[in-house]
């Protein structure tokens, strides 16, 4: 588009005349668009450079979480690993020597007392009892052979018609029937054993493993054929050092406001493999007689319910009981201390809202809390989360938390 440009001319004082251009009346219009660009230009430096100095601010004083030292009585708990094993555990083994012939029960299962697990050959067993029987039946005759003999001569030995040696004789007879008698008696009393433990019982209730033996196989007294556990309640196994031996024996009648700490009165907990805790309690039932000198421990053994019996001999676990009572302990949640080179650190946060790095001394651990035996105070506020982010100085804004779920 080809732009027009206007001439006019202007009269000066002196007469003289000039002149002058006027630009095109589109150039004049087009100026209001620039100057709407550069105020709208510089509004977004202006929000730009408050973005700016916002983000800084609040890069200069991070929000954090912070929890406040709290001081309470709290018990003090020690775990120690525990072994389970059945509460009573018995081999099965045969009380006579012969052929298997039968399994009467599946391995793995609950079994009862008395119930059959195995049957031996009987047939041997049924020929002995026979053979006894016919023994003492021959015994009991020839008893009653010398019974009669004694009745018979004994008023004619007092009238002096037969010698009375031979009466003594005939008494004597008789007293070694009885003996026989008495000795048949006693065989058909084992011969009948005997053919009765051709089949092999349970001697407890309980969960019987796996058969050590297979169908045909010859067996004698010496020979495991299963183990059966009764696992109802469960035993567990487990060992302390002689100084812990020594403490809770004293702390057992140690006087409280609340309660008596009694180390083998109190229940038990049991912590599974999986890291959850049984639903369960149990009890200590005794210490083992003896310190084991090789290892400065004595053995305890405590006892848990089982019902359904999910818990079978042989399981790990670790056992937590309560040994003592800490007064006025300082706590503090776990994640609020940082280890750093074998020393514990937390970032305290003073009322300038300034981070303090403090080294603290930590004792035992209550839940998710940790007992602090150094270097805090009651009320004090420690950041919770992130301290690894923070330095001496730090300008933060506290945001307090509640924690729940401290523990006992």
């Amino acid at each position: 588009m080809t732009s027009h440009i206007r001439a006019s001319h202007v009269l000066l004082a002196s007469g003289e005349s000039r002149t002058t251009f006027k630009p095109p009346l589109t150039h004049r219009k087009a100026t209001l668009p620039t100057v709407i660009l550069l105020v709208a230009l510089g509004s977004f430096a202006s929000s730009c450079n408050r973005g700016r100095a916002a983000t800084a601010t609040a890069t200069a004083t991070p929000e954090v979480e912070v929890a406040t030292v709290e001081m309470r009585d709290v018990p003090l708990y020690s775990e120690w690993v525990a072994t389970l094993d059945g509460y009573v555990n018995a081999q099965i083994r045969p009380q006579v020597s012969g052929y298997i012939i039968k399994q009467n029960y599946v391995e793995g299962s609950l079994v009862r007392k008395g119930q059959v697990l195995f049957e031996i050959d009987a047939r041997p067993f049924s020929a002995s009892l026979d053979r006894a029987k016919g023994d003492l039946a021959q015994a009991q005759a020839q008893l009653g052979k010398s019974t009669l003999d004694v009745e018979r001569d004994t008023p004619l030995a007092e009238a002096k018609a037969i010698a009375k040696s031979q009466l003594d004789n005939e008494v004597q007879a008789k007293l070694g029937a009885q003996a026989a008698v008495e000795s048949a008696k006693a065989a058909v009393e084992q011969a009948a054993l005997n053919l009765e433990w051709t089949k092999v019982t349970s001697l407890v209730d309980g969960i019987a493993g796996i058969a050590q033996v297979q169908i045909g196989n010859l067996v004698g007294s010496n020979s495991v054929l299963t183990s059966v556990s009764q696992v109802e309640p469960i035993k567990a196994y487990f060992p302390i050092s002689e100084r812990e031996y020594v403490f809770v024996q004293k702390q057992s009648d140690a006087p409280s406001s609340k309660h008596t700490i009694r180390f083998f009165g109190n229940s038990l907990e049991l912590i599974l493999t999986d890291g959850s805790l049984y639903p369960q309690k149990g009890k200590i039932l005794l210490a083992d007689r003896q310190v084991d000198s090789t290892t400065g421990t004595i053995r305890i053994v405590a006892a848990f319910p089982n019902p359904g019996n999910g818990l079978r001999p042989g399981q790990y676990g670790r056992v937590r009981v309560e040994t003592d009572m800490k007064r006025g302990a300082l706590l503090l949640p776990q994640s609020a201390v940082a280890q750093t080179q074998g020393s514990y650190q937390v970032a305290v946060v003073g009322s300038d809202h300034k981070v303090s790095m403090r080294t603290v001394k930590p004792g035992a651990t209550v839940g998710t809390m940790w007992v602090i035996d150094e270097g805090l105070k009651p009320g004090e506020q420690v950041v919770v989360e992130g301290l690894q982010q923070l330095k001496q100085g730090t300008l933060v804004t506290p945001k307090p938390v509640h924690l729940s779920g401290e523990g006992n």
